[in-house]
């Protein structure tokens, strides 16, 4: 299949000085996660948008330029630009124009492959729907047409906010049935004593990585954005007759839109409701202290962040300088692994036993 060639646009306004470039590397890397091919980037510093355009009218030409130039498929915005913008860019550029929301959405959609994910995923994609559906302008004639207009939510595009209200709701009532069949399990584990543990972290920090490694399982990971959007539950033997249930969960994001924590609710509750959570650090990242403050604030909007907490700093085996080992004091408890190489795994083991669980495993 014929990759969608894109373009990557993004505008610097005051408030994003601070993680303006790597947001723009992130998009990159997300748009090839949803199968374009970026062949270019156009980047612009302004105190307040354009009202028209978003960018301004200079930019707009030479986004022009360079689309028609090179054979350009797809426009993607950083930024959230509304949907009277985005309709008037389609207009002016000719060009499919999708926001970083949607890329994210799309890549969700392909992702989704358990009943429970499908739906949560429509859901998202109807939410956005209703907020744009009267800006979408010539993309909304373009159903099936690769980034942005997939999933099982894209046969709804062009239905009125009456309908789309009305499947919202739907999903919804389907989603609540699952939420209850979840509250039933997590009553029954409560009942008998057994200890939960969820793995959070910022996406393609190794989360499914150290799920197999500990568990021994063969959960899929890859190299990608968003790989895992499904729940997955295994047992964690931490002595011969001692084990937690580890659940591994959707990675997080910086700006995750609200439209997926929201319809990742049931989700999300798995978090919520776990005794403790171990946090998966992406040690080898240049942006490792910005991703964790994108997890604690995804953590504060589902109301888990008081929860006692291991951070593990992963990827160890790829760090190419010394370890600063001041970062082990100032998220302590904290732990040093490599999932991939299996290495520091017992030590991990042993702060759970020692620091979270001295009681409840005696």
């Amino acid at each position: 299949m014929n990759k969608e060639k894109a373009i990557i646009v993004g505008v610097e306004l005051p408030k994003d000085k601070e993680n303006f470039q790597s947001s723009m590397t992130e998009l990159e890397n997300l748009a090839d996660t949803a199968g374009a091919e970026v062949v270019g980037k156009i980047t612009q510093r302004l105190e307040k948008p354009n009202l028209k355009y978003f960018i301004g009218e200079g930019k707009l030409i030479e986004l022009k330029n360079k689309a028609d130039d090179m054979g350009v498929d797809l426009i993607i915005f950083d930024n959230d630009i509304h949907a009277s913008q985005q309709r008037n860019l389609e207009e002016f550029l000719g060009k499919k124009i999708i926001n970083r929301t949607e890329l994210i959405l799309d890549i969700f959609a392909q992702h989704a492959h358990s009943h429970e994910g499908r739906l949560q995923v429509e859901l998202a994609q109807n939410q956005f729907m209703l907020t744009r559906l009267t800006g979408k302008g010539i993309t909304l004639s373009r159903l099936g047409g690769g980034i942005g207009t997939r999933g099982p939510g894209e046969t709804k595009l062009e239905q009125d906010r009456r309908k789309i209200r009305a499947r919202i709701s739907r999903l919804k009532k389907e989603l609540e049935k699952i939420s209850k069949s979840r509250s039933v399990r997590k009553n029954f584990r409560i009942k008998s004593g057994i200890i939960s543990a969820s793995i959070v972290g910022y996406t393609n920090a190794g989360k499914s990585t150290l799920l197999n490694a500990l568990t021994k399982s063969s959960v899929l990971t890859e190299n990608k954005l968003f790989a895992t959007l499904d729940t997955f539950t295994r047992k964690l033997y931490l002595e011969k007759d001692k084990f937690i249930l580890l659940s591994d969960t959707v990675g997080f994001i910086q700006n995750l839109p609200h439209q997926l924590i929201e319809a990742f609710k049931a989700t999300l509750d798995e978090v919520a409701s776990a005794d403790f959570l171990i946090h998966v650090v992406d040690l080898s990242s240049s942006d490792m202290e910005r991703q964790i403050d994108a997890v604690y604030n995804v953590l504060e909007e589902i109301e888990a962040i008081s929860k006692p907490m291991i951070t593990v700093f992963n990827k160890v085996d790829l760090l190419n300088k010394p370890l600063d080992k001041s970062l082990l004091e100032k998220y302590y408890p904290s732990v040093v692994v490599s999932a991939a190489k299996k290495t520091g795994l017992e030590e991990l083991k042993k702060t759970i036993m020692t620091c979270l669980l001295p009681r409840q495993l005696a």
